[in-house]
């Protein structure tokens, strides 16, 4: 069992918990998940590794309420326990390698995250931040009520930029409109990492295709599973069947096919859906190891 040790609001159906985890604490990085259950009735819910202390051996994820797995998630308190927290899984976002940190260095990057995407995105600022590499970041949410972690963002990043939809906090606009309006002010930037619903997503890659900004997003807006035995997370990115759990989270945004993801997990909601789709996708249709079909 992994006991939860810290629960906070964060905003209206939005929770910060730190879950006692010192396995998944000692070898979790920037990018990856968790795959966490309330007990024996509760769904297995896939869940963005927000921070983590290796030390105090905790987790911190962040949780909105979308269904009734989440709300009996959210009903937990300090003190209660988790049945299930299993992790880390997925790849590590590349950005985040060390190995890679004098490259990493030379750029000059911006990180777009909206809404439930700023979770994923302040660890990966956090860590280039402790390695040396100061970047930007947008963030965008709907409204001023949506938005946390500025503060804990402003500790880590050059530069933090908040958009909101209804203009109630920072630009009036989405993150997008924003990168907009800092590229039409002379801001000019090497690399993009955007994580937040999938639509937010296809328009900032829209866009950083025409400033030609090489462009990261994850994908893990569309995981059910988590361990590539679903298929809900199969997408086509350079014309290759890939699956987020497995491969990604993390691919590069201008090869991924948007709108065939939004309109596949549309169809993935419904058992019908789901029955048209392993038809149609045949032996592609679940990841097993993330490859099977993939290079043919």
């Amino acid at each position: 069992m992994y006991p939860i040790v810290r629960k906070e609001k964060l905003a209206d159906q939005i929770i910060l918990m730190d879950v006692k985890a010192p396995l998944v604490a000692r070898k979790c990085l920037p990018g990856q998940f968790i795959i966490a259950k309330t007990d024996e009735l509760g769904e297995r819910i896939p869940l963005t590794i927000c921070d983590y202390d290796r030390e105090a051996g905790t987790v911190t994820i962040v949780v909105q309420t979308i269904g009734a797995g989440t709300l009996r998630m959210m009903d937990l308190n300090e003190g209660d326990e988790l049945m299930d927290f299993v992790g880390p899984l997925g790849c590590a976002s590349e950005l985040c390698e060390e190995e890679n940190l004098e490259e990493t260095k030379q750029k000059k990057i911006v990180f777009i995250a909206g809404g439930l995407g700023i979770a994923p995105v302040y660890p990966q600022v956090k860590w280039l931040h402790e390695h040396g590499v100061d970047v930007d970041v947008i963030m965008g949410c709907r409204n001023k009520d949506l938005l946390f972690y500025i503060d804990e963002m402003k500790a880590v990043a050059k530069n933090v930029y908040v958009a909101t939809d209804d203009g109630s906090y920072g630009f009036h606009g989405n993150g997008c409109a924003q990168l907009e309006a800092l590229y039409n002010d002379g801001v000019r930037y090497d690399h993009c990492v955007a994580i937040g619903p999938m639509i937010m997503m296809k328009y900032v890659c829209l866009l950083t295709k025409k400033l030609e900004i090489p462009t990261i997003v994850s994908m893990n807006p569309i995981m059910v599973d988590g361990t590539g035995m679903c298929g809900a997370c199969r997408l086509m990115v350079g014309g290759q069947v890939k699956f987020a759990c497995v491969d990604g989270p993390e691919f590069d945004g201008h090869l991924v096919d948007f709108d065939q993801a939004i309109a596949r997990q549309a169809q993935y909601k419904t058992a019908e859906g789901r029955a048209k789709l392993a038809y149609e996708e045949g032996d592609t249709h679940h990841g097993g190891c993330g490859h099977c079909g993939g290079d043919e």
